[in-house]
C-alpha cells in the first residue's frame, strides 16, 4: 500500500509542478493570438508520431519524444538513432530535416541530442529598382538544437527536461535564444503487466522573448532633427532600427493512451490529446495505432481546433487528418532493429506534408 501511495505522491508533485509552470507561461489572453515567433517549434519533424497527428503524448518513445513529451525518451533501453526528412507543404519547396540520438546513461537515465533544420531553398534578392532579381539569392535558416535528460523514477513514473537553442537568420539579420521543455508520463493499467494505461503531460517552448538584430536593420540617414536640404559637407550617419521582441509559442499537452490486446501479437493503441496554446487556438485530438509483433504498425489521427473547417476563419494550414505506417526490420537476434516510417498530413493548401524517417535501435 505504501509503495502505491509513494508513486501517487510523486505523480501529484510532478503534476503540480508542471501546472504551476503552465499558469506562468499562459499569463496572456486571446488578444495575443498570432503574435508569437519561432513557430517552427510547433511543427512536428518526426514521421512516426506525425502519422497519428502527434496525439501520442503519453506513449511517444525514443528521440522523437523530445518534440511531444521528453519523458518518453526514458524508455530507451540502450541506443536509438532517428532521422526524418519532411516535405513541408509539398510544392512550397520547404524541407525539414531532423536528427535525434538517445543514449542510456546509468541504470535509469537517458540523454538525447536532437537537431532540427528548416531549408527554404534559394530565394531571389529583389529591390524596388530590381523587382525581378538579378542580385543573387539568399536562404533563410531556422535551426534548433536540443539537449535532453529523462529518467525512470519508478516502474510507473518517468520524467524529463529539454534545453533548446533556437537560431533564426537571414543574410544580415539574426535572432537567437533558449527555450525549455518538461514532461512526465505516468504508467499504470489493468492487464497482468499493469502498464497498458498511460497519462502524459508536457510543457513546451518556455523561454525569454527573442529579438532580431543585424546590419539588415540599419540605414544611412542624416543627424537627428535635421530636416533641411542636404548641403556639401553634411555627413550621413548609420542608424539602427530596433526590432520589437517576440514571444515563444508556449503550450501545454495533456494526453492519455490505452493499449488493447486484441490477440496474441496484435495490439491496438488508442490516444487522446488536449493542447492548450498560448498564442493560437486550443486543440483536441484522437488517434489509433495497430501493431503486429512490433514488426508492422498502421496509425491515423485527427486534431481539431476552432474554425478548422472554415477556410476564411481558420488559423492553421492543417486540415487535421494524418496517417502513417512503420515497418520494423530485425537485425539479427540481439534485439537490434531498423524501422522505416512514413507519414502524411492533410493541409488546406499545397499537396499536404510528407515525412519519411528511419530509426535504428541498438
Amino acid at each position: 500500500m505504501s509503495k502505491h501511495l509513494a508513486k501517487g505522491t510523486c505523480f501529484l508533485i510532478a503534476f503540480i509542478f508542471v501546472n504551476s509552470l503552465a499558469q506562468w507561461a499562459f499569463a496572456g489572453n486571446e488578444d495575443r493570438a498570432g503574435s508569437a515567433g519561432a513557430t517552427e517549434l510547433l511543427i512536428n519533424p518526426w514521421a512516426r508520431s506525425a502519422g497519428w497527428a502527434g496525439v501520442n503524448i503519453a506513449s511517444a518513445k525514443g528521440p522523437e519524444a523530445s518534440f511531444l513529451n521528453i519523458a518518453g525518451s526514458a524508455f530507451v533501453k540502450k541506443t536509438e538513432i532517428s532521422f526524418t526528412q519532411t516535405k513541408y507543404l509539398k510544392g512550397s519547396e520547404i524541407n525539414i530535416s531532423a536528427l535525434g540520438i538517445s543514449q542510456k546513461v546509468g541504470a535509469t537515465g537517458v540523454v538525447t541530442l536532437t537537431l532540427m533544420s528548416v531549408d527554404f531553398g534559394d530565394i531571389l534578392i529583389t529591390t524596388t529598382d530590381l523587382p525581378e532579381g538579378g542580385l543573387g539569392t539568399f536562404s533563410p535558416q531556422l535551426i534548433n538544437l536540443g539537449l535532453s535528460y529523462a529518467k525512470e523514477f519508478s516502474n510507473s513514473i518517468y520524467g524529463g527536461v529539454t534545453a533548446r537553442i533556437i537560431s533564426e537568420s537571414l543574410a544580415d539579420v539574426k535572432a537567437s535564444g533558449f527555450a525549455f521543455d518538461a514532461g512526465i508520463i505516468y504508467k499504470t493499467g489493468t492487464n497482468a503487466e499493469k502498464d497498458n494505461l498511460k497519462i502524459g503531460i508536457s510543457l513546451k517552448n518556455v523561454g525569454a522573448p527573442l529579438r532580431f538584430s543585424g546590419d539588415g536593420l540599419t540605414f544611412k540617414g542624416y543627424p537627428p532633427g535635421y530636416q533641411g536640404t542636404p548641403y556639401p559637407g553634411l555627413y550621413q550617419m548609420t542608424l539602427e532600427q530596433r526590432a520589437d521582441k517576440f514571444e515563444m509559442p508556449s503550450l501545454v499537452n495533456i494526453g492519455i493512451g490505452y493499449d488493447w490486446k486484441l490477440a496474441e501479437h496484435h495490439t491496438l493503441t488508442t490516444a487522446l490529446l488536449f493542447t492548450s496554446n498560448s498564442f493560437t487556438n486550443d486543440q483536441y485530438g484522437g488517434g489509433l495505432e495497430y501493431t503486429f509483433k512490433k514488426l508492422f504498425s498502421l496509425r491515423g489521427g485527427y486534431v481539431y481546433e476552432k474554425d478548422l473547417a472554415n477556410q476564411d476563419e481558420s488559423l492553421t494550414v492543417a486540415k487535421g487528418l494524418s496517417g502513417g505506417v512503420t515497418v520494423e526490420v530485425p537485425l539479427g537476434k540481439t534485439g537490434k532493429s531498423l524501422g522505416i516510417d512514413y507519414a502524411y498530413s492533410t493541409t488546406r493548401y499545397f499537396d499536404g506534408t510528407h515525412r519519411v524517417g528511419i530509426r535504428l535501435t541498438l
